[in-house]
């Protein structure tokens, strides 16, 4: 079963039946439709979507197991200038789906658990945790395209500046010190 590209995902699903088929969705979330997500971002364009592909299987343990990638584009606020900027965020990860807590304990550290009850997963929710662990903690344009250019370059030039001389071995405040050692009593 896969679904079309552009299609919207479901937002929930039996991951345990999707696993033991290796079953691929693609397709779209509204970010208007998450809401952690856009209380997170100071700006989302109308229709905005989140692209995702997830691939549910099993491992050679019997473990099932999501791999993810989402890409979505966001509007940020560089904190250097304060004003907007166009990113999109994008993500791979690999997720362990487990029922309770003693299951994702015993899940290896290249895996980590997605919890999931009565069969039924939330994508919407899996895909919304992803998107705000890649958020930016502290979103900047690129150096060369941050409107403050200008101010950055008069506070932080970019030129690295000569490396000071190296003090000579006389100017050591020890080296009286080393004269001690050499010195019999």
């Amino acid at each position: 079963m896969s679904k079309a590209p552009n299609a919207e995902l479901p937002k929930s699903v039996d991951p345990t039946r999707l696993a033991e088929q290796n079953t691929t969705l693609e397709g779209v979330i509204p970010l208007e439709g998450l809401v952690r997500f856009g209380e997170a971002v100071p700006g989302l364009q109308d229709g905005s979507e989140c692209r995702v592909k997830l691939s549910f299987y099993q491992d050679s343990e019997r473990r099932r197991v999501v791999s993810g990638e989402l890409s979505a584009p966001v509007i940020l606020e560089c904190q250097r200038c304060m004003n907007d900027m166009q990113v999109t965020l994008t993500s791979s990860f690999d997720l362990g789906l487990v029922m309770n807590d003693e299951q994702a304990q015993r899940l290896p550290k290249t895996l980590e658990p997605f919890l999931f009850e009565d069969f039924t997963a939330d994508l919407w929710s899996m895909v919304e945790d992803e998107l705000l662990l890649v958020l930016p903690p502290f979103p900047l344009h690129e150096r060369d395209e941050c409107p403050a250019k200008e101010d950055l370059e008069a506070l932080e030039p970019s030129k690295v500046p000569s490396e000071p001389e190296v003090k000579k071995r006389e100017d050591n405040p020890f080296s009286v010190l080393a004269g001690f050692k050499t010195t019999k009593h």
